[in-house]
């Protein structure tokens, strides 16, 4: 079935407003803002952004570089750029009646040109410098090739070159698993999140601090988050490690983005979109 612009628009944008709603230890949320950004920052990017993610007949590269663009002429910093490489390929698997392993596996250069302009404007923060598929030098004719370079230290820039299996593998069976629980939508979500910040190290935490410090954190989530009751709606100790995260400035910001991309897939799927193979979704 292939979604309309527009439905998928809306998802994109309900998808990242969700997010926000839900407290995330160490990102901005509606329990507390950080990082010098404030969620209404995250609210104005989503909606400047939704029309090119959802650009009718466009393919990733323009989507993303487009949306980033958006969000620059909105709000000024980089707010999405993780989000966007994560869901544009979801958007055009869902326009396209498609799966994301087939959209991936036709990537044109045109995507490669339209992603690294994308990265080049976002500027995002510990990026440094590569000896192949530099983002500073001209994109190579592969994007999936320039992924593959940066797959071992970048979990979005794996998830171009596996399928997007971290999403398949954690992000929606911990989306399954909460609402089996009985959790709320909010809470579901933060499940999500607490789901791939102990499944591996955050990329942006090891691009800004090093890998050590992000394997460390990860550890530090499951040390402090495995034992918490969802149900019982743990505020108090939520916070307690948002707020020391925060004050060390420790933003787990691809754990977000691949929440964001786990509530965008499950609502596409649930408005009849197919994003994997029936072998993959079991």
């Amino acid at each position: 079935m292939r979604l309309a612009p527009a439905t998928i628009a809306a998802l994109y944008q309900a998808a990242c407003l969700a997010e926000l709603d839900a407290l995330k230890p160490g990102n901005v949320h509606a329990y507390a803002a950080g990082h010098r950004m404030a969620v209404s920052d995250f609210v104005a990017s989503a909606a400047a952004s939704a029309p090119a993610l959802a650009g009718a007949g466009t393919g990733v590269g323009a989507r993303v570089r487009d949306a980033v663009a958006a969000t620059f002429a909105a709000v000024g910093q980089n707010t999405n750029l993780g989000i966007l490489l994560l869901c544009a390929p979801l958007a055009v698997a869902a326009e396209r009646a498609s799966t994301v392993a087939a959209v991936l596996a036709g990537l044109e250069p045109a995507d490669a040109q339209g992603v690294f302009e994308a990265i080049r404007l976002a500027n995002p923060g510990g990026l440094g410098q590569a000896a192949r598929h530099d983002v500073a030098a001209p994109a190579p004719d592969s994007l999936r090739a320039a992924m593959e370079e940066a797959a071992p230290r970048d979990r979005i820039a794996r998830a171009y070159v596996d399928g997007f299996g971290d999403l398949f593998a954690v992000g929606l069976p911990a989306l399954a698993g909460a609402r089996g629980q009985g959790l709320d939508p909010a809470w579901c979500t933060t499940a999500v999140h607490l789901a791939y910040l102990q499944a591996f190290p955050d990329s942006h935490v090891a691009r800004k601090h090093g890998a050590e410090r992000a394997e460390s954190v990860r550890a530090q989530a499951v040390a402090a988050l495995g034992g918490l009751d969802l149900r019982t709606r743990p505020v108090a100790p939520l916070l307690a490690l948002d707020a020391a995260w925060k004050a060390a400035g420790i933003n787990p910001g691809t754990s977000a983005d691949f929440t964001v991309a786990t509530l965008f897939a499950d609502a596409l799927a649930s408005a009849g979109a197919r994003l994997a193979d029936a072998a993959r979704v079991a």
